[in-house]
């Protein structure tokens, strides 16, 4: 990675750097222009030093693939995206507006105020969702509502794409959100449901509402867990002045069980618009929260549920057979480069819908988890992440076919068979290691594959040329 220097008055790839506007834990953004755009834009740029990066690069590398595809006033309009090859960064329209955020600070708000805004974001999110995308980190910090009201959704890190690999879910297997907002199924690892955003919107409205959050600012994943069987109390015990049908459609978006939700943001939406037409159950006349015996009811039937592996997606597209490549760039060999190169191509010539994953373990120090730069101060993970698109790129293959994946492990053959339990991988393809102390021990990891792997397994070997 040939890093371009970031600053004021430099510039990238045509894009004129101006002032630095914010700085995130996450990513900074940087006023830019650009000769042709009239309109203000900006720069978001991720956040990299040697540290614990991985998720900010996975994130990153979503929001790339996915911003792009998005049109309407409801997402940003993306003028330009970088490679980590060079400076990953998105250059975007500048939302005029606020976010949503300050609205927390002078919650409760009137009810007719909470309607107005929830209708807007309901139609905003079931646009969003009508374009294969979850967003899965709705926050009020995430909501932008323009000048002219338009309600506008920003940091896509978190999200998927329906029709796009997820790279959270292969690479990361915990709960990825925002404590207060996250879903039961984000709890529970399912990032497959779009009304997974229909409970984080129904968070908003109860926060936006009765200035207090429904399951507190969870620390930790027991914490999180609460939510799967304690229900919040009433928003009309906080507020007597909210509407008994407003109450019914909040807590009907905080059902622990998504059958029990609205089943799109439309049909919220129309609830909102229609008042008359809500039907009132015992949620909207509830005045309390459930009792004891109620929650630990509850609490037993989720348990079966915790920690059960989640479902394959049933979406065509991730029924097609999935291939991994499994690179060991630390060899110098290029012929085995290209054998390996030569036999991904012959498989997916035979398989027209595979999907091809490049996989390199980040090899992790057993005492630290950090990983470290290289000699010319590049971040390590970002190199190899750019390795193996220049490995990949002679196969031609369309981006939605194709993904890029380094994991952190201190044991190689552990991380990869990992990676192809969890992925539902069909068919592994790695090198096979000659000789050497160093090689005997890699060639251990292909042993351990060969012999653990629930799938196809095939070795490459460059073969030996004779000597004359």
């Amino acid at each position: 990675m040939t890093k371009q220097a970031l600053e004021t008055s430099s510039t990238i790839d045509g894009f004129l750097i101006g002032e630095k506007l914010h700085v995130g834990g996450m990513a900074s953004l940087w006023s830019v222009t650009r000769s042709d755009i009239d309109s203000p834009i900006v720069m978001k740029v991720p956040t990299i030093m040697d540290g614990e990066d991985a998720e900010v690069i996975v994130g990153f590398e979503m929001e790339m693939m996915i911003l792009p595809r998005l049109s309407g006033p409801h997402v940003p309009r993306v003028y330009g995206v970088g490679d980590y090859a060079s400076q990953p960064y998105i250059v975007m329209e500048y939302i005029d507006g606020q976010s949503l955020f300050p609205l927390l600070e002078q919650s409760p708000l009137p009810a007719e105020q909470v309607i107005t805004l929830a209708t807007k974001i309901a139609n905003a999110l079931h646009e969003l969702h009508r374009q294969n995308v979850i967003h899965f980190d709705l926050k009020p910090s995430n909501i932008m509502q323009r000048a002219n009201g338009d309600i506008t959704f920003i940091d896509f890190g978190l999200s998927r794409h329906l029709q796009l690999p997820d790279l959270l879910e292969e690479e990361f297997h915990i709960p990825m959100g925002t404590g207060p907002y996250i879903s039961p199924e984000q709890v529970l690892q399912n990032r497959s449901d779009n009304r997974s955003d229909l409970f984080s919107l129904g968070v908003i409205l109860y926060h936006l509402s009765t200035g207090q959050r429904p399951f507190g600012f969870p620390q930790n994943a027991n914490g999180l867990r609460h939510r799967l069987w304690r229900d919040p109390i009433p928003p009309r015990q906080h507020q007597r002045n909210i509407p008994v049908w407003f109450q019914e459609v909040i807590l009907r978006c905080l059902e622990p069980d998504p059958d029990k939700r609205y089943p799109t943001a439309a049909q919220l939406a129309f609830d909102l618009q229609n008042p008359g037409e809500v039907k009132i159950t015992e949620r909207g006349e509830k005045i309390k929260a459930d009792g004891f015996f109620s929650v630990l009811k509850r609490r037993m039937g989720f348990a079966a549920t915790i920690g059960t592996p989640r479902q394959p997606d049933q979406s065509p597209w991730l029924n097609a057979p999935i291939v991994v490549v499994a690179l060991d760039l630390s060899d110098d060999s290029e012929a085995l480069q290209q054998a390996l190169r030569m036999h991904a191509a012959n498989v997916l010539a035979r398989i027209p819908d595979a999907r091809l994953a490049c996989v390199n373990v980040l090899r992790q120090n057993r005492l630290t988890m950090t990983y470290a730069l290289d000699e010319e101060g590049r971040n390590l993970h970002v190199q190899r992440l750019v390795e193996l698109k220049e490995w990949a790129r002679p196969l031609g293959l369309s981006r939605d076919k194709m993904t890029f994946h380094v994991l952190e492990h201190v044991d190689p053959a552990a991380a990869l068979l990992e990676y192809t339990r969890s992925n539902h991988v069909d068919h592994i393809l790695l090198g096979a290691q000659g000789t050497g102390a160093l090689r005997r021990l890699m060639g251990s990891v292909s042993s351990q594959i060969v012999a653990e792997a629930p799938c196809t397994v095939t070795v490459v070997r460059v073969p030996e040329t004779k000597a004359d």
